[in-house]
């Protein structure tokens, strides 16, 4: 484009279309049957490209992982169109493919093309997670999966609206392969009214401006967002900076899977190369390439929070993810435990730049999400699912510590209340509290993790699924600082309380009712050597149950009088 626009023209031009889609976040949260969605805001809306299908614009409430991932399933529509498939008004497509830009096979995707003037200007999609979508284990989080046919059901690109008209056979095929089919009818008309939304939105901006003066901006935008990541990359040291992390475990076999970063500055252009990482494993805790881009994209936004939110981030990135490693497989290799290694991803990012610029640098968070689905049946025969996820501490960092039972970098979820949870199932939560002595020491302390005990209030209990992480590898300090207390699940027995084989995940364990599971989460790692942390602030930790007197005196050297 060659319009010039004034700076007040494009910051109410900003304004006004990040609206449109934080308006498309509020009304799925509001309409959404799940909990999930609702409560917890595992959702994500956008404006995309209409060639190239690069992120124009993002909610500021969605999810981070999805706006860098979303850009992918666009452009596997775009892919279909260019093949062959009509592309018209009023059509919506819907699919979850996580090797075509998705994540895993909850997070159903609808991309619906805007035309204006009889020409495609871009493109509007919702991104949810529905809370079943068949496969060997409620809620889809398999642990023991060893490939995506286990799962749950794949749904490339395909029409779900032709021209305006509901195409209904596509939703029965849905629902009859779900164990909740009317949660997932909820969500699905949730996103279609958000998209319907952000159509009228967007189409009354244009009356109002203009089809050129908008797409000027927009240009503009990504030509912003790439000139500040190339001056805050020129600003950094020239080099090669190498990181390893580990994970705990596939699911399968227990031994580690290490994940590999070689990042290299050269100028105003970073290279992300993760050559060296373990190769494809059997257990769910691959993803694909569209999945590690996204991830390091929400890392980098992390690192340089001033830069705006759109694809001219990534334009000085290159990134090298062989598919001979985990990071990116193709089909059918599991994927369901995407969120375990896309963690350790970002944690691999924030340690390289842990030694490029210590002063940007973070101390590993919780870095799990412990995904915990307990299923069965309520006592008048109805089928439940409660899947959430849980709180930990994040990294101590230049400014201060950690915040305790906080969300990991890829979210700005929230974790659903116990009081909706008790609601929504038949199980208590007997214990809900902060972990003392679980954030890693340092100057800045990290925050704590969490304390969850919860009872089965079902006549005929409940199967118990976990899949999470960091019970092996702790989540690490940065600039001296310690780590942080590792992952713990223990779940009773006749025989006692019991932990699971592999630590972090099990999906094969039935509890009765009165029976309760426990998770202790880890914190986040410390920043900077804990015996110059402020003696004030460590005396407040005590006194408020963060931090014990023996951890006072033996990690932070604290002599005097505790109290």
């Amino acid at each position: 484009m060659t319009a010039t626009l004034d700076p007040v023209t494009l910051a109410v031009l900003k304004g006004r279309l990040e609206q449109i889609a934080n308006e498309m976040d509020a009304t799925l949260y509001r309409s959404a049957f799940n909990p999930i969605i609702a409560e917890a805001h595992d959702a994500c809306h956008g404006l995309y490209h209409a060639t190239t299908g690069d992120t124009l614009v993002q909610g500021t409430s969605g999810l981070p992982i999805f706006v860098g991932a979303m850009a992918f399933a666009v452009r596997a529509v775009i892919a279909r169109v260019e093949a062959g498939a009509p592309n018209e008004p009023g059509d919506t497509w819907l699919f979850n493919d996580p090797y075509e830009g998705g994540t895993h096979l909850n997070d159903m995707r609808l991309v619906r093309p805007i035309f204006r003037d009889g020409k495609l200007f871009c493109w509007l999609a919702s991104v949810g997670h529905w809370l079943d979508v068949g496969g060997n284990v409620p809620g889809n989080f398999n642990a023991k999966a060893t490939e995506s046919f286990q799962e749950g059901f794949r749904i490339p690109p395909v029409k779900l609206v032709r021209k305006g008209e509901f195409q209904g056979d596509i939703v029965e095929i849905l629902s009859a392969n779900s164990r909740l089919p009317q949660s997932n009818w909820g969500d699905l008309n949730g996103q279609l009214n958000a998209l319907d939304l952000g159509e009228r939105r967007l189409s009354a901006l244009l009356d109002d401006y203009g089809t050129p003066t908008v797409e000027a901006a927009l240009d503009a935008f990504s030509a912003r967002a790439e000139a500040l990541m190339r001056a805050e990359i020129a600003a950094l040291p020239d080099g090669r900076y190498s990181f390893d992390d580990f994970l705990d475990n596939d699911g399968i076999s227990d031994k580690p899977l290490r994940i590999a970063l070689d990042l290299t500055i050269a100028g105003d252009a970073m290279t992300l190369d993760f050559s060296r990482s373990a190769p494809p494993c059997r257990g769910p805790l691959n993803i694909a390439y569209s999945t590690a881009v996204a991830c390091c994209y929400v890392a980098l936004k992390h690192i340089f929070p001033h830069v705006p939110a759109n694809a001219g981030v990534l334009k000085p990135i290159t990134f090298v993810i062989p598919d001979t490693t985990l990071l990116g497989v193709k089909p059918p290799k599991p994927v369901g435990g995407y969120t375990e290694t896309i963690l350790r991803v970002i944690d691999t990012v924030f340690g390289a730049f842990a030694q490029i610029a210590p002063d940007r640098a973070n101390g590993s968070p919780y870095a799990t999400i412990n995904a915990l689905s307990l299923a069965g049946h309520r006592d008048d025969g109805s089928r439940f699912v409660m899947f959430s996820f849980f709180g930990g501490g994040l990294g101590g960092n230049p400014e201060g510590d950690g915040l305790n039972h906080g969300n990991n970098p890829i979210s700005t979820a929230t974790i659903p209340p116990a009081e909706i949870l008790e609601a929504a199932y038949p199980v208590m939560f007997t214990q809900w509290a902060l972990r003392p002595d679980s954030g890693g020491a340092g100057r800045h302390r990290g925050g704590c993790g969490a304390i969850y005990e919860i009872e089965v209030l079902a006549q005929g209990g409940a199967d118990v699924f976990l899949l999470g992480e960091r019970g092996k590898f702790p989540p690490f300090g940065v600039a001296g600082g310690k780590p942080a207390a590792m992952n713990r699940f223990v779940y009773d027995t006749a025989n006692g309380p019991k932990s699971p084989a592999l630590v972090t995940k099990i999906a094969d364990i039935h509890i009765a009712k009165g029976q309760r599971v426990r998770l202790e989460s880890p914190g986040g790692g410390g920043y900077g050597d804990p015996h110059q942390r402020d003696r004030e602030a460590l005396r407040r930790d005590v006194a408020h149950g963060y931090v014990s007197p023996g951890a006072a005196r033996d990690v932070y050297g604290f002599d005097s009088e505790i109290g």
